[in-house]
C-alpha cells in the first residue's frame, strides 16, 4: 500500500459495512459497496436478515479495537465531506476493503477504483459467503429504491420473486439500532437534486412521518444516499 494517513483506530467508529471514522475524518472504503445499515436481505433459510447491521458488525470484528491506517484517496463524490480510502489494520497485509469483499459482505463498487476487489468478490460469490448464501439486491439499487433491480445470491428463486422483493423493500421498515432519522422518497426533493427528504427527531415533521422509506444513523448517511433535510428541521445540537 502507498503512504498512509497517520490517523489511528483508537478513536475509530464503524458507521456501516464500508464506512468508518478516524478522529474527524470519515472514510468510505474504496472499491466496495456494502449493504446500507437499514437494508434487509434474505438468508439461506429464506428468512429476513438484517444484512446491513451484520455488515457493520463484520467490519467492527475485523478491526477488533486495533489501530487502523487509511490511505486518503480524496473526497467522495456523493458527499464531499467524506473521504475515499484504502484502510488496513496495523500489521495486516490485506486491506479492510479486500477483507470485507472476501467475507462476502460487499460487492464491487467502481471498476476504476484503486482498491482491486473484483477477484475477492468473485471468490466470496463462488464460496457462498456472507450475502451470497442468501438473496439480496445491490446496495446502489437499494439506495435508489429500484424495486425491480437484479436479485443476487444463491437463495434467489424465480418462483418467489414477488415475495422476495416484498421482504427486500418492506412497506414499513424497522429502525436499526442507533438509527433514528426518518427518510421519505419525494418527487419534490428533485428540485434540489435529491431523491428524498429526511426528518430529525424534534422536527415538526418527524411525528407526522409515520411510514418512513429509509432509516439513517446520521445526517451524513442521509445526504450520501441522496436525501436532503426537511426545511422545517433545524440542525441537531452536538
Amino acid at each position: 500500500m502507498a503512504a498512509l494517513s497517520p490517523a489511528l483506530a483508537a478513536t475509530a467508529t464503524v458507521r456501516s459495512g464500508d464506512t468508518l471514522q478516524l478522529g474527524d475524518a470519515v472514510y468510505r472504503l474504496d472499491g466496495i459497496d456494502a449493504p446500507e445499515v437499514d437494508q434487509l436481505c434474505i438468508d439461506d433459510h429464506a428468512d429476513p436478515w438484517s444484512c446491513g447491521v451484520e455488515a457493520r458488525e463484520q467490519l467492527s470484528k475485523l478491526i477488533g479495537g486495533r489501530s487502523v491506517r487509511c490511505e486518503d484517496l480524496g473526497p467522495d463524490k456523493p458527499l464531499k465531506t467524506r473521504k475515499i480510502g484504502i484502510c488496513a489494520v496495523d500489521g495486516d497485509k490485506v486491506s479492510l476493503n479486500q477483507q470485507m469483499a472476501r467475507a462476502g459482505f460487499a460487492v464491487s463498487a467502481d471498476p476504476a477504483a484503486k482498491a482491486r476487489v473484483k477477484d475477492d468478490v468473485a471468490a466470496a460469490k463462488e464460496a457462498l459467503r456472507g450475502l451470497w448464501k442468501g438473496c439480496f439486491i445491490a446496495p446502489a439499487e437499494f439506495r435508489s429504491d429500484k424495486k425491480d433491480g437484479t436479485l443476487l445470491g444463491a437463495a434467489c428463486r424465480a418462483d418467489r420473486d414477488r415475495e422476495i422483493r416484498a421482504v427486500l423493500f418492506p412497506e414499513a421498515p424497522s429502525a436499526p439500532p442507533g438509527c433514528t432519522i426518518k427518510g421519505k422518497f419525494a418527487v419534490r426533493a428533485r428540485v434540489t437534486g435529491n431523491i428524498g427528504i429526511y426528518h430529525l427527531q424534534g422536527c415538526p415533521s418527524y411525528p407526522a412521518t409515520t411510514e418512513p422509506d429509509r432509516w439513517f444513523c446520521s445526517e451524513d448517511d442521509a445526504r450520501a444516499s441522496g436525501f436532503r433535510r426537511a426545511f422545517n428541521c433545524r440542525a441537531q445540537k452536538k
